[in-house]
């Protein structure tokens, strides 16, 4: 059992260490980062930690699993050092960003059962199904630059007709699909390669199944961010509420 703060025991590095999960250099290296609020030494220079360090650890590890390792260390940084509004604005700033990321990924789950329900109801394409680059722009909401780039990074592959101009690009029905997909899973924050992974399966298999477990997948990591992101709440308005009754309440005192 660790120790409490009102004791006269404080916790070695490696009790920390045993405690956390975190090894003995690890724990010393967040010290140093700003992920611990400063540890008092003995007498003879070792690190003596509280339980509060012990939670701001854990809380950390919650925080990575949340947003990642960068905003994570900013995120222990910062709740002890701004205004006591905007520490419980940043923090807030989280939960707004899992939400927007869930509902792009629901929405580009949707966009998908959609376009897998067409693939079953829909007759067989015809020329006049095909679009212009300018008009599937506009109907999937996107630049024609974006088509562009899409096809040089070999996730469309459109058609090429002769004009009096030249050539044009046209895009038929199967090519529209792969367009809606690919702009689904851009909107859901895939990456190009991993939006490649999708469409070459697609491709192979003839079904956007493939897609849509990986969006079930995205959805479910969500929630277990957003999971974590809850269990640090608890530890994070209680660094927040400290500071809000003492500024000085996460400098831990040294024993004389």
């Amino acid at each position: 059992m660790v120790p409490s703060d009102k004791s006269s025991s404080w916790l070695s590095t490696t009790a920390v260490s045993t405690a956390t999960g975190y090894s003995a250099q690890q724990v010393r290296d967040l010290e140093a980062l700003g992920v611990l609020p400063p540890v008092p030494r003995s007498a003879n220079g070792y690190r003596r930690f509280s339980t509060h360090h012990v939670r701001d650890l854990r809380t950390y590890r919650d925080l990575t699993i949340a947003v990642g390792p960068v905003l994570a260390r900013r995120a222990m940084r910062e709740i002890r050092a701004l205004p006591y509004d905007e520490a419980i604005a940043l923090v807030c700033s989280f939960h707004t960003t899992l939400n927007r990321e869930r509902d792009e990924a629901l929405a580009a789950r949707r966009a998908l059962r959609d376009i897998r329900a067409e693939e079953v109801t829909d007759a067989e394409p015809v020329t006049e199904d095909a679009m212009t680059i300018t008009e599937l722009a506009n109907a999937l909401g996107v630049r024609t630059s974006a088509l562009r780039f899409w096809e040089k990074a070999g996730l469309l592959s459109p058609e090429r007709v002769s004009t009096r101009a030249g050539t044009a690009r046209r895009y038929p029905l199967p090519v529209i699909r792969e367009a809606r997909i690919i702009t689904a899973l851009r909107t859901a924050g895939y990456r190009i390669p991993d939006v490649r992974t999708a469409i070459n399966a697609i491709r192979d298999l003839h079904d956007v199944g493939h897609s849509l477990e990986a969006l079930e997948a995205r959805i479910d990591g969500i929630a277990q961010r957003a999971l974590a992101l809850l269990r640090a709440g608890a530890a994070i308005v209680e660094i927040i509420g400290r500071r809000k009754l003492s500024p000085a309440a996460n400098v831990l005192p040294r024993n004389n």
